[in-house]
């Protein structure tokens, strides 16, 4: 009994510390999945923007929403760091860490990977009799790689491979047991569009995007028990223009759903499966907007929404961007709709470096 409360314990930890991917169904059940950590936002463009990007422009953290994009990205190679602090209202010791590389092997084809590392800081596991027995430091990660290849002139397609490792308990499952790691693998599909044209003589841009990420196995704790991973669906479109010669402005729309199915009690007491893919109810939708001065400096804004019945996640959030010859520094700030949210105050980092001036620029995509 007491592995069994520690394994609960442990996942019902992960879950509430990760409320940003939680959502419920209308009777309050909540669609629980195992690492809800793959569909946090890890870094700061798209956290600047309500976490809108499946269709924006293309830029070195393309491999989180929609890898597609890497194919029309203009440079040559890439990489980029980031860091977010997570739940600080809560907790001062849960930490996201993200980094992503791109390589461009011709005008066609780009190859791209990158890892994903959720800490959990340290916590402390405590028997029946409530005496401390263990303390650990549960963390998970991920790890991908992704093709990504141009189908036409103005369309692109790319596939991404993921190797998923959860530590919960650190094999600590009390007496008389142990929990293992958790270990899963998965693949995303993704599509880009994008629509070059004129308004005004000035430059702009219509855009679309598709990503099904996370399609693949369960992921077991003890080797008899399985949950979901988050596979999710996200939709996507967006515009971009020129005003005049220094300035630019872009407007994006996400919509994102889980394609997991939920569980629920039957009369009788018996677990049993359930889906409601039509639920409107149970679509979450983005909205951002990117400001840039001389393609050098840039302002976001966004918000997020999420149904009262799903989890009641609404915020905005407010970003800035600065931009140099090889590197780009960008952060974010979530600003809560409602009381009492532990997303509150949460700030994301990126670091950028564009090598293609390393690779002798040969590499640069041609438009």
């Amino acid at each position: 009994m007491k592995k069994m409360n520690l394994k609960i314990g442990a996942l019902i930890l992960t879950l509430s510390l990760t409320l940003s991917i939680s959502q419920a169904q209308e009777s309050g059940t909540p669609i629980q999945t195992a690492v809800p950590f793959l569909n946090i936002t890890p870094e700061s463009r798209s956290g600047g923007m309500g976490d809108a990007g499946v269709a924006t422009s293309p830029d070195m953290n393309s491999q989180h929403l929609n890898p597609a994009k890497y194919a029309f990205i203009e440079s040559s190679m890439g990489v980029s760091i980031s860091f977010t602090p997570w739940l600080r209202k809560l907790v001062n010791d849960i930490n996201m860490y993200y980094t992503s590389f791109y390589y461009r092997l011709d005008d066609m084809q780009t190859v791209s990977a990158s890892l994903r590392y959720f800490s959990l800081g340290q916590i402390t596991f405590t028997g029946s009799d409530g005496n401390v027995e263990y303390t650990g430091s549960p963390n998970e990660f991920a790890l991908d790689a992704a093709y990504s290849r141009v189908l036409s002139e103005k369309f692109s397609g790319a596939v991404a491979f993921r190797y998923i490792r959860s530590d919960l308990t650190n094999g600590y499952g009390g007496e008389g047991g142990s929990l293992q790691p958790g270990n899963a693998f998965a693949a995303d599909v993704a599509f880009y569009f994008r629509n070059p044209m004129k308004v005004n003589r000035n430059d702009a841009e219509f855009t679309a995007g598709l990503n099904i990420s996370n399609i693949g196995s369960k992921i077991s704790y003890d080797g008899v028990n399985k949950e979901f991973i988050p596979t999710n669906l996200k939709l996507g479109v967006g515009y971009e223009m020129e005003l005049d010669k220094y300035n630019s402005i872009a407007f994006a729309l996400d919509a994102n759903r889980l394609l997991v199915p939920y569980t629920i009690t039957d009369e009788n007491g018996n677990l049993q499966t359930e889906s409601d893919f039509g639920n409107p109810e149970q679509i979450t939708f983005s909205i951002g907007t990117e400001y840039w001065y001389n393609k050098q400096f840039a302002l976001r804004a966004g918000y997020f929404h999420e149904h009262e019945n799903q989890g009641n996640r609404k915020f905005a959030s407010a970003g800035a961007g600065l931009k140099f010859n090889m590197f780009q520094l960008d952060a974010s700030y979530i600003i809560p709709m409602v009381q009492n949210n532990p997303l509150a105050n949460t700030m994301r980092f990126s670091l950028s470096f564009d090598l293609s001036e390393m690779n002798g620029g040969s590499k640069k995509r041609r438009r």
